[in-house]
């Protein structure tokens, strides 16, 4: 699922333009910071698929959705989902008319992010905030360049999303299983060990986006074997939370088993991926100590 960030004073015109544009089904995620910023006033609210308002706790569930959460919940079946108001988003920003967030900017200049937002910082966040496409209104976006920023950024996968990829494979009939490996981040490995606060990974983005679709296809070939699917997160990633996927779809339990070892081992070994450690007393590249 390919993620988005909209704002400015004219954003749900400039969304209701782009949702004209994009080819899927799309999620409309709005934040307390759209209604104070007035993208969700007075004007007409543009019209996603789905829509996730996320103002005074989410009453369907009786206690407050995150944006990351609402986010989880689109990425199985949807192909976009697009975030007004969040100014802390690591993706890319299509800012339609005046962004407040121009206008507040903290001694590090980075954007100012209320205490409500920042659950949204759980999302790989950086002091770029993406890329930007801007138009003083609606009429004046460039839809073309902000549909090719949006595709061109790395895609929102949870293992659920990576499961119900491979279970609409064509040959999915012929599958008997679907076997799943998740990596996260370990907080310590021992009770007297520094508590990791979260993992950064960077990676040469063609070379390990092909590494990872080349082993896809080689373990494809394999007997028994329908599906593969391999996603590793960027940016940083908290102690606790996911950081690597492999789904494997198969006629039987042994090869989909066998499959998913074999797949995250070769990630590991030949994906070209940075990791640096944050712990509480210290910081350090995993790879200069190994």
């Amino acid at each position: 699922m390919q993620v988005f960030a909209v704002g400015g004073a004219n954003a749900e015109a400039g969304l209701d333009r782009l949702l004209a544009a994009l080819d899927g089904r799309v999620g409309v995620v709005r934040t307390a910071a759209a209604r104070r910023a007035g993208d969700g006033g007075t004007a007409a609210l543009a019209r996603g698929d789905t829509r996730y308002d996320l103002e005074d706790g989410w009453r369907a569930e009786g206690a407050t959705l995150t944006v990351r959460g609402a986010l989880e919940r689109l990425a199985p079946d949807h192909e976009y989902a697009a975030v007004v108001g969040d100014p802390g988003l690591d993706a890319p920003r299509v800012v339609v008319g005046e962004d407040s967030r121009d206008h507040h900017a903290d001694d590090a200049g980075g954007p100012d992010v209320r205490a409500e937002d920042a659950d949204s910082l759980d999302l790989h966040t950086d002091d770029a905030g993406g890329s930007d496409v801007r138009a003083d209104d609606a009429a004046g976006l460039d839809v073309q360049a902000a549909v090719a920023a949006i595709d061109d950024a790395e895609p929102f996968e949870t293992l659920d999303s990576l499961v119900a990829a491979v279970k609409r494979s064509a040959s999915a009939d012929r599958a008997g299983a679907i076997a799943t490996f998740t990596g996260r981040v370990r907080e310590r490995d021992g009770p007297d060990d520094d508590r990791t606060r979260y993992l950064e990974f960077e990676k040469f983005d063609d070379v390990a986006d092909r590494t990872m679709r080349t082993i896809e296809t080689d373990l494809e070939a394999r007997e028994g074997v329908i599906d593969v699917r391999l996603h590793h997160r960027t940016g940083r990633v908290h102690a606790g939370e996911d950081i690597v996927f492999v789904v494997v779809l198969a006629g039987h339990r042994r090869e989909a088993f066998r499959t998913v070892e074999d797949g995250i081992d070769r990630l590991k070994d030949e994906v070209p991926l940075f990791k640096k450690e944050v712990t509480a007393a210290d910081t350090y590249w995993v790879h200069e100590r190994e």
